[in-house]
């Protein structure tokens, strides 16, 4: 099971482009996936004061919360799909990894650090008007949730895909940037 995360608010985004080429793929191999798109559910990001409050039990009171953890604990590999917004992933993006990476689901204390989660693969795709290559220069956005993130809750074997100058490029640059996407799926 792949489970992708898509965190963009607009569905006439590349992003959203992106996700249906991938989601095409997918069902043209009979391959099974499932979707979490954030603005779509409506996923709240705050933790609230009452939601800190079960964070070291593991605890959630947001419904969503145990539905992203059943598709994630089912998942072989996950996708996040998002905007870099200020050298960064989205408000709502991290305030998944803040309310569903808990306590007790992908990590515990037990001896030290534990990641518990077992998913082998992940891929994270993201768009930006930047270049590609002066996000590796100045420190790379997608190094920093690779190793904070995921594979300190077991999420493991993470490539990287940018599609840069997403405004200022051409058509081509894109289709070939999906083209690209397709062959990794």
């Amino acid at each position: 099971m792949i489970t992708i995360i898509l965190a963009h608010p607009w569905h006439g985004s590349f992003t959203k482009v992106i996700l249906d080429t991938i989601t095409n793929k997918l069902d043209t191999d009979n391959c099974p996936y499932q979707v979490i798109d954030l603005h779509k559910d409506n996923f709240n990001p705050v933790l609230t004061e009452s939601e800190l409050a079960l964070y070291s039990k593991g605890g959630y009171s947001d419904p969503l919360v145990g539905k992203y953890q059943t598709m994630l604990k089912n998942s072989e590999e996950v996708v996040f799909m998002y905007p870099i917004w200020w050298m960064n992933m989205p408000a709502i993006l991290k305030g998944f990894f803040d309310k569903v990476l808990l306590y007790g689901f992908a990590f515990n204390y037990e001896n030290g650090w534990n990641p518990l989660l077992k998913i082998e693969k992940s891929t994270v795709i993201t768009t930006s008007e930047q270049s590609t290559s002066s996000f590796v220069q100045s420190g790379d956005p997608v190094n920093d949730i690779n190793k904070n993130c995921l594979q300190s809750v077991g999420i493991n074997n993470t490539t990287w895909f940018n599609c840069d100058h997403i405004t200022s490029g051409s058509d081509e640059h894109r289709q070939a940037f999906l083209e690209k996407i397709k062959n990794h799926f």
